[in-house]
C-alpha cells in the first residue's frame, strides 16, 4: 500500500508515462513517413530515455520512499523537453 503523498507521485509517473508513450507512437508514425530524418530517431530515443528516467524514478520513489531517487527525475524531464524540440525541428526541416 502507498501513502497518500506517494500515491500522488505514482499518479504523476503514470500520467507522464502515458502521454509520452503516446508521443513516442506519434514519433514512430512520423518516422515511418520520413525515415531519413535523423532528428526523429534522436527524438524517439530521448523520449524512451525520458520515460525511463522520469517515470521510472517516480515509480521507484513511490514504491520505496527513497527520497534520493527524486534527484533523477529532472534528467528525465530534460530528456522529454529535448525530445519534443528535436521532433519539432525535424518537422520544421521536413517542410
Amino acid at each position: 500500500k502507498l501513502a497518500p503523498e506517494m500515491m500522488a507521485v505514482y499518479q504523476t509517473a503514470v500520467q507522464y508515462h502515458m502521454w509520452h508513450a503516446l508521443g513516442l507512437a506519434i514519433i514512430a508514425l512520423t518516422l515511418s513517413q520520413w525515415p531519413q530524418q535523423r532528428g526523429l530517431r534522436w527524438a524517439a530515443w530521448l523520449m524512451v530515455l525520458g520515460v525511463v528516467l522520469f517515470s521510472g524514478s517516480l515509480y521507484a520513489l513511490a514504491l520505496t520512499e527513497i527520497k534520493m531517487l527524486g534527484a533523477i527525475t529532472p534528467f528525465g524531464g530534460l530528456a522529454f523537453i529535448i525530445a519534443w524540440i528535436m521532433f519539432a525541428a525535424a518537422m520544421w526541416k521536413s517542410k
